[in-house]
């Protein structure tokens, strides 16, 4: 037997092929291909993406993670920027909206006076300081990393899916500044999204076999620049929110023997519910440390 001969379509066995189904990994034909955002499916994939095994819903185009294919891929993205945008100037309109805003835990301005912060029971702080910036090159920068990175992330993962990385990879790039950051130094910006999404677009490009050394230079350098002394970054939110997005892809993208989707949903929203949990058991942990200190 040859070892070095391609393998043989898994519904046509005689026919040699190179390409495999992104969501099963399967071998598949020509004649067994059917496109998607990011590469070729297999038919039962697709039939079992869609929810249903018959009429033309069977064939709604799916992305590698098993979500709709969007008419406009990067429209989440555009809205997350406009969004951060629109805090951004809000806090030139309305002085003092970025201290209400900040991720802080627990600060008093006055010694016995009223405390304020996370700790405090403030939570609604730990993803509303993700949306705040208070620099025109702190915007600037990390808007232009959502665009060139969010942007074919939501296309492979689906609005959806998207979208909970980002929100679960910046309250986990939080709950880490709320568990390591001294208590009275604000923090805020979307970089811990940033890298949330950063590190799972490093596992979609090892799931589809791209080339990884642009890729992980990338993120080794934007780590790097993450420990340079003096510019005052949040190494926390960088890690924290790295940390929580490959979690997060890993079970997005793991694949499922024979395309059965009901049971990837399973596995793909009990990997979000459980990093979720996570994040909430440092939250709650750190306020009860706190909680004592009041």
């Amino acid at each position: 037997m040859d070892s070095d001969r391609l393998p043989g379509c898994y519904r046509h066995p005689d026919r040699d092929t190179g390409i495999s189904c992104t969501r099963c990994e399967r071998p598949i034909c020509p004649e067994c291909m059917i496109s998607a955002s990011v590469g070729f499916q297999c038919p039962e994939c697709v039939r079992g993406g869609s929810g249903t095994g018959h009429g033309p819903a069977a064939n709604v185009p799916r992305t590698v993670a098993g979500g709709v294919v969007a008419a406009d891929p990067y429209l989440v993205t555009k809205i997350l920027i406009g969004i951060n945008v629109a805090v951004f100037l809000a806090t030139f309109v309305f002085p003092g909206l970025a201290i209400q805003l900040e991720l802080i835990g627990l600060y008093s301005e006055q010694l016995g006076g009223p405390a304020e912060g996370v700790a405090t029971g403030e939570y609604y702080r730990l993803l509303t300081s993700t949306f705040l910036h208070v620099a025109p090159l702190h915007i600037l920068s990390n808007m232009f990393a959502l665009w060139f990175i969010g942007g074919p992330l939501e296309q492979a993962l689906g609005r959806a899916r998207y979208l909970t990385v980002y929100l679960l990879s910046a309250l986990g790039g939080s709950a880490l500044v709320y568990l390591l950051t001294q208590t009275n130094v604000p923090t805020l910006g979307a970089s811990g999204a940033v890298f949330g999404l950063l590190g799972a677009f490093v596992v979609l490009a090892r799931r589809l076999r791209y080339e990884m050394r642009p890729l992980v230079t990338t993120a080794v350098f934007m780590l790097v620049l993450t420990f340079v002394p003096g510019l005052n970054v949040s190494w926390q939110a960088h890690i924290g929110g790295l940390v929580t997005g490959v979690l997060l892809a890993l079970g997005l993208l793991w694949p499922v023997s024979g395309g059965d989707a009901r049971k990837r949903r399973f596995v793909q929203w009990g990997t979000c519910v459980a990093v979720f949990l996570l994040a909430a058991a440092v939250i709650a942990v750190r306020t009860g440390q706190l909680s004592a200190l009041t």
